[in-house]
């Protein structure tokens, strides 16, 4: 017996060699290759591209992967706890390899023939997660239980933790808990319910089959596995377990939380980041800050769906968008079920008519679900003929709806109630700048991204038809005309070879005047006053002066037809000319990005404006010339407090140079076309701006032939707003 004994104990002794021999190979050959754990140091989570209004707002996140990464501290205890029960207890004790764990998973290979758990840690998932893969080979399972040793050497239980639970991959391209907490629940991680928080740590295991919204019972056993652990480690007591574990599941898929809806916006900023960081925009963890004002875009957005809802309704109603029952009974699913797919566009709600009586219709709506629409509401659909007939008034509901029409229901204005509405066949924009260093404020470039991403503010090149007389006006005043100056406002032909008949501008209503002057013909907006005093100081002086401006003259024609805005400007091009005027004669460029900043808080971009500066010539003249010979176009400040305000309180000097806004045209011009265009809102075809009840403001209409484009431009010293309303 004692000689058996012996035997087995130098077979155990030759068996610890040959595994410390086996273990000290694998070290030597596969030590060399393993990364360096240092480099997690540095490590760079993908964390998407973040667009924010200039006051911090969010407007978009793009990214593949939804990450929001914290600090340790910023999780709350209860969370920690959950991973620790699920994942590993003993992750406080263990030197980043749960020996225990790794002979359980040894001995169920030896009794079952197969691959089971692998009693990974924490730590070993760290370096799985960073720098392997989740191939089940042997040979990754050793590199991980040496990265994780090297791991272990080199950070502190803390550090490990806290890569972790930013670098976990929890479903739904959620990676860390920051972004499982918004995807799966739209709160952040510290409001959490404990029901939440178990059912987000249970995911490691198994992301796709114990996902709460693919595999909503998958994911309460899961769950009630980790408040089961916690309750038997200690962590929460009975009655926490019994209300966690009876607890609905409440997830569902998250978006983003945009407060600030500026798509086309965000989609300017994506183009640029694009062009400036390549791909790794897309995962850098940039955030770029606008110029945009939150309440401002409100208002524009707001502004111009709203008219662009009142013209279509004026022009009748189209009828239904489809017919629920034939398009729903072709793959099988239920009207209502064919409505939750329909896109929602410019907020109103896509809806299959259930029931229709005389005054009542029943509808189901889009994320509402029952609701009914009341004859008032739908007295503006009398029948579209053409855009300019229709057909008479509807005496009964039955006249403009049927059973199993997908209509759009939107709102009614007093917030009683929804009323029918219709997409808009029209189309238009809005742009608004600080006409102080062209920062954009507001823009739309449409009644909805989702539906026609074409940016109407930046792409579209319309007739600005009278909008674009200002300019001339100024060209004119340049000349040597005052306000007072008087034009004869009478019939005029042109002969051109190049027409087949001779040109006969008139004026709108086809009505002549006589002797008019500049100051009348602007606000009343005289066709023939403008292509004389066009032809008078000639068409090459008249495009050098609108140059000034910030125009591309090379979209503008060489010919009296210009006097009438007969050229092609974008939105953006027509607000910026007018923020000339609206500054005092100063040239800014418009820009719409503030600052970049990197994941590690680091400015990469700040924008340099060209800043207007009243008052700088004044005091340039009255101070004697500076020894230096420094450049005048660009001055460290010092009176930038005459720029509508922005210096400092006490009136101290900014510490950075600031560029200042070149003169584009003299002060007494721009004074006295800002005084023209007061006329056109006080007494002019601007007559209905007068609601705001405001003496500075200042503008300008736009019609073009058979009125395709209608416009208006309008400011104060503060703001200036281009609108564009048209068929694309």
């Amino acid at each position: 017996m004692i000689r058996f004994a012996r035997v087995l104990g130098i077979l155990a002794l030759l068996a610890a060699i040959l595994v410390a021999l086996g273990a000290g190979g694998a070290y030597w050959y596969l030590a060399p290759k393993l990364p360096s754990a240092e480099t997690l140091r540095d490590v760079r989570l993908q964390v998407p591209l973040r667009i924010y209004t200039r006051d911090g707002e969010l407007i978009a996140e793009f990214g593949e992967q939804r990450r929001a990464p914290l600090k340790l501290d910023q999780v709350p205890e209860r969370m920690v706890q959950a991973f620790l029960a699920g994942e590993d207890e003993r992750f406080y004790e263990h030197p980043g390899v749960d020996w225990q764990g790794l002979t359980r998973a040894v001995l169920y290979l030896i009794r079952t023939g197969e691959k089971g758990p692998g009693g990974s840690t924490i730590t070993m998932q760290v370096a799985r997660n960073f720098f392997l893969g989740r191939e089940k080979t042997y040979i990754r399972k050793l590199n991980e239980i040496l990265l994780a040793l090297k791991i272990e050497r080199e950070f502190t239980k803390d550090e490990i933790l806290e890569l972790y639970v930013n670098k976990i991959f929890l479903g739904q391209r959620a990676y860390g808990v920051g972004a499982a907490a918004q995807v799966y629940y739209g709160r952040p991680v510290a409001e959490l319910t404990l029901a939440q928080i178990a059912t987000i740590a249970g995911l490691p295991k198994a992301p796709s089959r114990f996902n709460p919204i693919a595999s909503p019972k998958q994911a309460v056993v899961r769950r009630s596995y980790v408040l089961r652990r916690m309750l038997e480690l200690g962590y929460i007591d009975g009655a926490e377990h019994d209300e966690a574990y009876d607890a609905a599941v409440t997830a569902k898929v998250h978006g983003a939380v945009i407060d600030v809806e500026a798509p086309y916006v965000a989609e300017m900023v994506r183009a640029w980041m694009e062009a400036e960081y390549g791909e790794d925009a897309y995962t850098g963890g940039y955030r770029v800050y606008t110029t945009l004002d939150g309440r401002r875009q409100h208002a524009a957005n707001a502004a111009l769906r709203q008219t662009l809802l009142e013209y279509d309704m004026r022009h009748g109603y189209r009828g239904a968008e489809r017919q629920a029952e034939s398009a729903a009974a072709a793959d099988g699913r239920s009207p209502r079920d064919l409505v939750e797919d329909i896109p929602v566009h410019g907020g109103l709600l896509p809806a299959v008519v259930t029931e229709v009586g005389e005054r009542v219709v029943t509808a189901h709506a889009r994320n509402v679900g029952p609701v009914e629409l009341g004859l008032e509401g739908m007295e503006w659909a009398r029948p579209y003929i053409d855009e300019d007939r229709r057909g008479k008034k509807p005496e009964s509901a039955t006249a403009v709806v049927n059973v199993g029409d997908v209509v759009r229901v939107r709102p009614a204005e007093d917030g009683d109630g929804f009323r029918l509405s219709q997409l808009p066949e029209v189309e238009g924009a809005l742009v608004s700048l600080d006409p102080n260093d062209g920062a954009v404020v507001a823009l739309a470039g449409g009644f909805d991204f989702y539906r026609s991403k074409f940016n109407r503010v930046t792409q579209a090149r319309r007739q600005p038809g009278s909008s674009f007389k200002p300019f001339i006006y100024s060209a004119a005043l340049e000349h040597g005309y005052t306000p007072a100056s008087i034009i004869n406002d009478a019939p005029v032909v042109f002969e051109d070879p190049s027409l087949k008949s001779a040109w006969r501008p008139e004026n709108y209503g086809g009505k002549f005047f006589g002797p008019t002057t500049l100051r009348t013909a602007l606000y009343k907006s005289r066709n023939l006053v403008s292509i004389r005093l066009l032809r008078e100081i000639g068409i090459d002086f008249a495009l050098d002066h609108v140059a000034r401006f910030g125009i591309d003259v090379e979209n503008l024609p060489r010919g009296l037809s210009l006097a009438l805005g007969s050229g092609v400007l974008t939105p953006l091009e027509v607000a910026t000319g007018y923020a000339v005027i609206a500054n005092g004669g100063y040239a800014v460029e418009p820009y719409f990005i503030e600052r970049v900043i990197d994941w590690n808080d680091t400015d990469l971009f700040t924008a340099d404006p060209l800043v207007v500066c009243r008052g700088c010539e004044e005091a340039e003249e009255a101070a004697p010339e500076s020894e230096s010979g420094s450049d005048p176009a660009v001055s460290p400040g010092a009176s930038l407090e005459l720029a509508a305000g922005r210096g400092d309180a006490d009136g101290a000097e900014p510490e950075t140079a600031t560029r200042r806004a070149p003169r584009a045209i003299d002060a007494r011009n721009a004074w006295l076309t800002y005084s023209l265009m007061r006329d056109v809102i006080r007494r002019g075809t601007g007559r209905k701006a007068r609601v705001l009840e405001r003496d500075d403001l200042a503008g300008k209409t736009g019609t073009t032939n058979d009125q395709r484009d209608a416009w208006f431009s309008g400011f104060g010293t503060d703001l200036v707003a281009t609108t564009w309303i048209g068929f694309d």
